[in-house]
Formats: structure tokens, C-alpha cells, sequence
């Protein structure tokens, strides 16, 4: 595939790869994502990482030479067995094509020699591995769809194609003439970051990965393939693999040749960094594909400013808190402050709970669940009457109290998806760098003056 596409912008593999990794490091910077490792496959410690993978699974007896036939898909480079591929019409040509059933791509029939791994010999294993650890593939859609894969029967797999029909890759060890098949060699990138092989000088130290995060159009591979080649070669598996569903527009897989496809340059440019990763993690699909609309992210921005952004102005201002200082908590719990009290107090193990689970719409929508009721609990008390009565200070530092917590709270809670406007939020409520964790959410603190304000509107007006 990388051949191909290579070919048809004009480029050596290599040429067409470095364009391709640069414009995912762009993106990755542009949107404010950190990472430890940015790893390239054609990296040479990734080579020698491969190579020793390899060189393990076939002194454990798990790889063999011998001749593979069946339905190959060049765009999923894998190999399809008679009963997933199907009929079907190439909606530019109008001809026949076989495709596979699981992707839609095209596949044509190949018969040649290579290397095979027995993956026949890990239907149990892996299925033991599936019942033994209920959360090792989430959602559960995706683990029912694993676990019917397997129970269907696992054939052999090649993990090789003749160098050839493919000199892009790394070779097979002491046999140059074959290349190792591309998701031996890709996957194996999680262990090359931990600096595999391993050895008593060189410990591994991230190894097993915590989450593997995926596309659902990617989890056999994730879930069932490396699982067994981790299994053949004894090492330890991956605590979980989580795979997301996809976006579409208008319903429909997102295409160039359709034309409905975002530009993610352009859409942070026009909304902001922080609302649209906020509106891509609040609705995007696990279970289920998500639709993509720029109606939705002005939506999510609206929700942000009116719930959050608006509550933080209007507690903060001098015109109703003059002395610019975030209250104690009220020595005494007022009737009318009940039922906002019990959400904050309930809401940081909640929202913790929801992310453990990767349910992290439910926690976001938790969270503004409660800044809906801070600004009714606003609203409601009217602390812009009450700060022009002396005789109802305490009243008002007991409303300001519970709008600039719930700000406080809600500003922790979304550091992950909103880093740079809760840092400023935090910042503007006198929150220390080091009161800014999870544990710190379910601690009210003292009464304590409020911090630069660096951005008078948080979320200002669209234009």
C-alpha cells in the first residue's frame, strides 16, 4: 500500500512517509498533544526491535515456511479467508470486485510463498485471556466482535510477502528474499519505545502498555494478532485495548472523492484548540460513530461559555465581588445551597469513574450537569441584590462560594481536555499549581484572593 500510494504522488516510500509522519507531528503540536515518543518504523532501533521479535517466535516454533493463498487486500494489507470477502460493484467502473466484508476494501486473489505464524494454536489462549480480564477489550461491542472472530476459527497467518512484490520493509532475519509481513513489524513499535530487547542492562519500563488506544477498523489486528505474537514470544499483554468508532459527515464514511472531510487546521483556527478537543471527546463515538457537524462544535463553544465561562465572569467581577476574593465554605450548609452542594461533593468520584471506564462523555456531561445547576443556584439567589445590602455579606460570600467552587472544580475536572483555558480559569481563581489534581477537586479550600485574570472572557463570541 505505502508502494503504491508512494508511486502516486511521485515519491520514493520513503519521500511520501516522511511527508505523511511530518503532517501528524503538525497536527499533533497544533492541537496541544503531548507524547514521550513520536516513533517512525523506519527508525533503526525499531529494525532490530523487529528482528529480535521475529527471531524469538521462530526459535519458540511459532513460525514456519510454506505457501499462502487467499484474498488480499492491498489498502488493509491482510489477508481474507473465503467466507470475509464478498461480492460487490466498484462504483467508478461498474464491474465486479471481490471486497472484504469487514472493511469494504477491494481484495484479489495471491498465492506465494512466505512465512507463516500459527496462529491456529491461540483460539484458547486468547479466549482464556478475553473471560480472565472482562475490561482487556472495550468497549464491549468490540470484545463480542473479537471473541465471535475467534471462536469462528483462527487460520495461520503469513507474516511475510517476497521481497519482490514488496522491498518496503524490513527483510526476515537470515532470509533477505522475504519482508516481514507490516503488522509484525508495526506493532511491535510499542515495545521499540520501551527500548526492546530487553535485556538486564536495558529493563523494560512502560511494557505492558496500560491502553492501547485504536481505531475499531484496526482491532483485529490490536486484539487478536499481537496478543497471540506477545503470547508466542512469553512476554506480557497489553492491559487494555480501547477502540473508538469513527467520525462520519452527514452519516456517510468521510472521503476526499465525496468531498466531506474537515480540515483540522482549519477548524481549530476558527473555534479554538480547547472546544474543539472538547467537542470531539464530549460526542465522539466508541460504541457507536459519531457524525461530525461544525453546527455541533459551535454548540459544545456555546455550552462552554454560557455554562462556564459566563458563571466564572459574573463571580469573579467587581461588581459583585469588589474585594476580588474567593470565599471559604460556609461554616453552616444553608438549605438553599442542598442540592448544588451534593453535586460538587458527588461529582469528582463520578467523573473519575466515567474516565476508569472510558465513558468520558458521561463524565463530561456530568460536569455541566452540575455548572447547570451552580448557575440556577446563581440565578436564583441573586447575589448582584445582595451585594448592595451589608446586612447579607455572609449570604453573599455563601453564593459566591458556591459559584466560584463549582467553577474550581469543573476548571480541575477538565484539564485533560481543556488544558489551556482551565489553566487560565484555575490561574484566575487563585488556584496553586500544586491544588490542581484529581484529589484536590473534593477538597474545598480556604478563603484565598483570586489570581490574574489573563483572559477577561474566557470563550469570547464567535465571529
Amino acid at each position: 500500500m505505502i508502494q503504491q500510494a508512494a508511486a502516486k504522488n511521485n515519491a520514493t516510500p520513503i519521500e511520501f512517509c516522511n511527508r505523511v509522519s511530518e503532517s501528524f507531528r503538525k497536527l499533533a503540536d497544533a492541537a496541544n498533544i503531548s507524547y514521550t515518543t513520536f516513533i517512525r518504523t523506519t527508525e533503526p532501533r525499531h529494525a532490530k526491535a523487529v528482528a529480535e521479535l521475529w527471531t524469538e517466535l521462530e526459535k519458540n516454533g511459532y513460525i514456519y515456511k510454506g505457501k499462502h493463498e487467499g484474498w488480499y487486500a492491498v489498502s488493509d494489507e491482510a489477508f481474507y479467508a473465503s467466507n470475509q470477502v464478498q461480492e460487490a460493484i466498484d462504483e467508478k467502473t461498474g464491474e465486479k470486485i471481490m471486497v472484504a466484508i469487514e472493511s469494504g476494501q477491494r481484495v484479489e486473489w495471491t498465492e506465494e510463498e512466505n512465512y507463516k505464524f500459527k496462529l491456529s494454536a491461540f483460539g484458547e489462549p486468547l479466549l482464556k485471556w478475553i473471560n480472565d480480564n472482562p475490561t482487556a477489550i472495550v468497549p464491549s461491542n468490540r470484545r463480542n466482535e473479537v471473541t465471535s472472530w475467534i471462536k469462528a476459527g483462527l487460520s495461520d497467518l503469513s507474516v511475510s510477502r517476497l521481497r519482490s512484490r514488496l522491498d518496503w520493509g524490513i527483510p526476515v532475519p537470515n532470509d533477505p528474499s522475504h519482508t516481514i509481513y507490516v503488522w509484525l513489524d508495526a506493532l511491535t513499535n510499542y515495545m521499540t519505545v520501551d527500548n526492546y530487547p530487553w535485556t538486564e542492562d536495558v529493563p523494560r519500563k512502560a511494557w505492558p502498555a496500560s491502553v492501547h488506544v485504536v481505531g475499531k477498523d484496526i482491532v483485529r489486528f490490536h486484539a487478536i494478532y499481537w496478543p497471540a505474537f506477545l503470547m508466542a514470544a512469553k512476554l506480557p499483554l497489553p492491559k487494555q485495548i480501547l477502540a473508538h468508532a469513527h467520525w462520519t459527515m452527514n452519516n456517510q464514511k468521510m472521503s476526499k472523492s465525496r468531498g466531506n472531510v474537515a480540515d483540522p487546521f482549519e477548524v481549530m483556527e476558527t473555534y479554538g484548540v480547547d472546544p474543539v478537543r472538547f467537542y470531539l471527546v464530549r460526542d465522539g463515538g466508541f460504541a457507536d460513530d459519531g457524525d461530525y457537524s461544525e453546527t455541533n462544535i459551535v454548540k459544545r463553544y456555546k455550552e462552554l461559555a454560557g455554562q462556564l465561562g459566563n458563571l466564572l465572569s459574573r463571580s469573579t467581577g467587581a461588581a459583585i465581588n469588589p474585594n476580588g476574593v474567593a470565599p471559604g465554605m460556609p461554616q453552616h450548609l444553608d438549605a438553599r445551597d442542598e442540592t448544588l452542594h451534593a453535586k460538587l461533593a458527588a461529582l469528582p468520584a463520578f467523573f473519575d469513574e466515567s474516565f476508569e471506564t472510558r465513558e468520558f462523555g458521561k463524565g463530561l456531561s456530568a460536569v455541566f450537569d452540575m455548572l447547570s445547576e451552580a448557575n440556577k443556584h446563581f440565578h436564583d439567589n441573586k447575589p448582584w441584590e445582595l451585594s448592595k445590602d451589608p446586612s447579607q455579606k455572609d449570604r453573599l460570600n455563601a453564593v459566591l462560594y458556591y459559584a466560584i467552587e463549582s467553577c474550581r472544580v469543573a476548571g480541575i475536572l477538565l484539564q485533560p481536555v481543556l488544558p489551556s483555558k482551565m489553566d487560565t480559569l484555575l490561574t484566575r481563581l487563585g488556584v496553586p499549581n500544586n491544588k490542581r489534581s484529581l484529589s484536590d477537586a473534593q477538597v474545598q479550600l480556604p478563603e484565598r484572593p483570586l489570581g490574574e485574570n489573563r483572559e477577561p472572557v474566557l470563550f469570547p463570541r464567535l465571529k
